[in-house]
């Protein structure tokens, strides 16, 4: 895993902080912009993260643990995928970092970063999706 390879990226939200929380958080909401992926976790520090499901015929289990918690602002998990062709070892994990600031009182910044990537292609293919991925979490959070 190269840990120099980042991918991160803002969108601004027009719905508050609360909502957009809830739209990161809730499992019945992750699962729409997440291909249907069943997500669970307490979303404790040192809980386990667990993201599984069924994608182009292959069942996948992807995990990690939470590592950072700021309720309303700030989410940071280890994550390994088995889409990474990686073993399942601590120097193949990713690190996924929400953050959350209010602008006003109905806008919201989100940032949504990936630190390591086993390569320059899986990272560039990452990078690719991540404007649609955004857009998709943001139309979530303002219906």
């Amino acid at each position: 895993m190269r840990h120099d390879l980042q991918v991160s990226e803002s969108i601004v939200i027009n719905a508050d902080l609360a909502k957009v929380w809830n739209v990161l958080t809730y499992p019945e909401i992750i699962k729409e912009y997440l291909f249907g992926t069943e997500t669970s976790t307490d979303w404790k520090v040192g809980s386990p993260i667990v993201f599984q499901g069924e994608y182009e015929g292959h069942i996948y289990r992807d995990h990690g643990v939470i590592k950072e918690m700021e309720f309303h602002k700030h989410i940071a998990y280890s994550y390994w995928s088995g889409f990474s062709g990686l073993e399942d070892k601590p120097e193949n994990y990713s690190m996924v970092i929400y953050d959350m600031s209010p602008i006003d009182s109905t806008h919201t910044k989100f940032t949504w970063t990936q630190v390591g990537y086993p390569d320059e292609t899986r990272q560039a293919h990452s990078q690719s999706g991540m404007t649609a991925f955004l857009e998709q979490i943001k139309g979530i959070a303002e219906r």
